[in-house]
């Protein structure tokens, strides 16, 4: 029997380790495997973000996936409106799901009107989830980020308005580019919502994050549509309880 020659056998080996990597890392992208499951499954409270682009959401199937919160998209920069905000806000309350909105912050406008269009656009009631500030490069300004203090100038005003009109400091929802780039050693009071879909979260400065967003490409019944078949999964910290997110 003839032997197969060191080159040949490494090329062999190198094409099954490609193939192999190749495969896992197309399943890991269609969310057939997600290694941050994994870490997340030892949290006991769940949640999910949506905006129009899940479509219409069916609240009553999505409750009983042992979802426990869920933050809507509201408003996005100065005049900006979600189509689908107020039957997801009516529907999600109407499920039993601990319900908030969020506002997607926009770099070009100020932050004072960036806020009144998320205050004429989300009710103050009591008892739902804490306003959210999606802070995060988005078109032109990934890899680009604008300078702190011009940020800051729209933040801080975003921030302090929106907690005087809700009673409640704001949550901040946010990348690691955005978190190095903005809120290390800042924003003490403003509880930290960190998107970590590959690996346990590590937020640059050590502070202690709230709600971690571990998925981007998870599927359940009653959330899609042919814009987007997957919706973004949450989880609680251990030391956080969803009272403490709460409107009174």
């Amino acid at each position: 029997m003839s032997r197969i020659p060191a080159r040949r056998r490494l090329a062999v080996a190198a094409g099954v380790f490609v193939a192999a990597a190749l495969t896992l890392a197309l399943l890991v992208y269609t969310g057939v495997i997600m290694p941050t499951r994994l870490f997340a499954a030892r949290y006991d409270v769940r949640g999910i973000d949506v905006s129009h682009h899940n479509g219409v959401v069916d609240w009553s199937r999505v409750a009983e996936q042992d979802i426990d919160f869920a933050w809507l998209k509201a408003t996005e920069g100065s005049a900006h409106v979600d189509s689908r905000f107020a039957a997801n806000w009516s529907g999600s309350r109407a499920a039993g799901i601990a319900t908030g909105a969020y506002h997607f912050m926009s770099f070009e406008s100020p932050g004072a009107g960036q806020a009144h269009n998320m205050i004429a656009t989300v009710p103050r009631v009591a008892g739902t989830l804490a306003p959210v500030v999606d802070l995060e490069p988005y078109g032109s300004f990934k890899g680009n980020l604008p300078p702190a203090t011009e940020v800051r100038a729209v933040l801080d005003p975003l921030l302090s308005t929106l907690e005087d009109y809700y009673g409640i400091a704001p949550v901040i929802y946010t990348t690691p580019s955005a978190y190095r780039a903005y809120l290390v050693d800042r924003y003490p009071d403003n509880p930290i919502w960190f998107r970590s879909v590959a690996w346990p979260p590590r937020v640059p400065d050590g502070r202690d994050w709230s709600i971690r967003q571990y998925s981007s490409r998870d599927r359940l019944d009653g959330v899609g549509s042919d814009d987007e078949a997957y919706v973004d999964m949450n989880v609680l910290s251990d030391d956080v309880d969803l009272d403490d997110l709460t409107t009174r």
